[in-house]
């Protein structure tokens, strides 16, 4: 099993590319199941959950195209890939694949939009909390699905196809708003969305789906309206930049005091993340490329700050923020809000003699003085991150094992960040 050497107390500098988002491409990638015709998607990062879904959409029918990284971009912009689901020879989502990522469950939605059935194994992934299925299916059911529950499974029928609705979800989820979403582009009528999630990757993958000729209004609300239809056209579309990549490495410049401009990505997709980083005393400028992150190398300012649905601090920058903030100088106060077991990371980053104190969903972090390296675990994607971001901040040599996890949203990140300066060094397993 891989793991990744850091030496800490360098400084970054240079530039980073930014990947297309995983959270996007996801989606993107199973919209392929709604048409006859080839769906091409550019800027699609290279990883471990993009590969898992492409045998899991092989295995529905789906054919793929891969075409390599363009050479000349300046951006690094990732593989286009160009899918065709002229045929969908097998509805069954089996556990062996969906139980390994939990976006993978997103494909019953189109399967049964389009078959009129689907049995889709219940989902897996990071364990950080229970995110229960009940949102899709109760969005499913509105739309006129037959659904039920048999030895892990979700089966799902629709004989008659799928009709439009208004569906009002109780709470925000961004799972169940995609699959609703695609479920809805081939629903027959119009159906209405409250209360659906309005992060980036959600408008992306509408816009996508306008592009294959489907109706869309109040795309980046809370309230979409959806125009169903009998059959989708092919389109092309790029994947928007990765906001939690661009978050992450921000919060690995603000770490090392470093100045890196990130290439390709906008201010836009995460406003509220970046005014908190802000507030830690760094600089964030818009360049003609993407942002510059410049920390001079002052003391970092301590901030309280809670985790909430977009346009809120993303929840999957708060295991980043909790790094950075174990070397401010002061208390920082991090609510996590919507995942129930995402402090994982906590009691690794106290190996490197982070202080921090758990009360409930809330974490205080006293700023120390030094960090010191020591071999640590990966618990889950984010996680694994923020020992990054600590490693490259303590003193000596930080091991990070476990580090599959880290392949599975985040592309070629020892090499972003060694062109930058970083002492860091894949070690495979041999």
């Amino acid at each position: 099993m891989d793991r990744i050497k850091i030496t800490g107390g360098g400084r970054l500098q240079g530039t980073i590319p930014i990947s297309g988002a995983k959270n996007a491409a996801l989606p993107l990638l199973i919209a392929s199941l709604l048409t006859e015709d080839r769906l091409t998607l550019k800027n699609v990062p290279n990883l471990a959950d993009v590969n898992l879904l492409v045998r899991i959409l092989r295995n529905h029918g789906v054919d793929l195209a891969v075409d390599g990284k363009r050479q000349s971009s300046p951006h690094g912009l990732g593989e286009t890939f160009h899918l065709t689901a002229r045929d969908i020879v097998d509805t069954t989502a089996p556990y062996e694949m969906v139980s390994r990522m939990r976006a993978s469950f997103w494909v019953l939605g189109p399967l049964i939009a389009r078959m009129r059935e689907a049995r889709v194994s219940l989902p897996g992934g990071c364990a950080i909390g229970t995110r229960p299925v009940d949102l899709h299916l109760q969005g499913l059911k509105a739309l006129g699905a037959e659904i039920d529950l048999d030895a892990g499974y979700v089966v799902a029928r629709a004989p008659k196809g799928l009709h439009g609705a208004h569906i009002i979800f109780p709470k925000v989820s961004v799972g169940a708003t995609h699959n609703v979403l695609l479920a809805a582009a081939l629903a027959k009528g119009e159906t209405l969305i409250e209360n659906a999630a309005r992060e980036p990757e959600i408008g992306d993958v509408a816009h996508c789906l306008v592009k294959m000729g489907v109706l869309i209004d109040g795309i980046g609300t809370s309230t979409l309206r959806i125009q169903g239809r009998d059959r989708l056209d092919g389109a092309i579309h790029t994947v928007l930049p990765d906001r939690i990549e661009t978050g992450t490495f921000a919060m690995c410049v603000a770490a090392t005091g470093g100045d890196v401009v990130l290439e390709g990505t906008r201010r836009d997709l995460l406003a509220n993340a970046l005014e908190v980083l802000a507030k830690t005393g760094t600089e964030i400028t818009d360049t003609t490329t993407g942002l510059r992150i410049v920390r001079n190398g002052a003391a970092l300012e301590p901030v309280t700050v809670e985790t909430q649905p977009f346009p809120g601090f993303p929840t999957d920058l708060q295991a980043q923020l909790m790094a950075l903030m174990t070397r401010a100088a002061g208390t920082s106060v991090i609510r996590e809000t919507i995942f129930e077991n995402r402090f994982m990371h906590v009691q690794e980053l106290a190996r490197l003699g982070a202080d921090i104190q758990l009360h409930g969903d809330t974490a205080t972090v006293k700023g120390v003085k030094a960090l010191r390296g020591a071999p640590v675990m990966a618990t889950d994607l984010r996680a694994s991150v923020s020992l990054v971001i600590a490693g490259l901040m303590a003193e000596g040599d930080t091991m990070i094992n476990r580090v599959y996890h880290l392949d599975r949203g985040f592309e070629r990140l020892e090499e972003k960040l060694g062109r930058c300066g970083a002492k860091i060094e894949r070690i495979t397993a041999g």
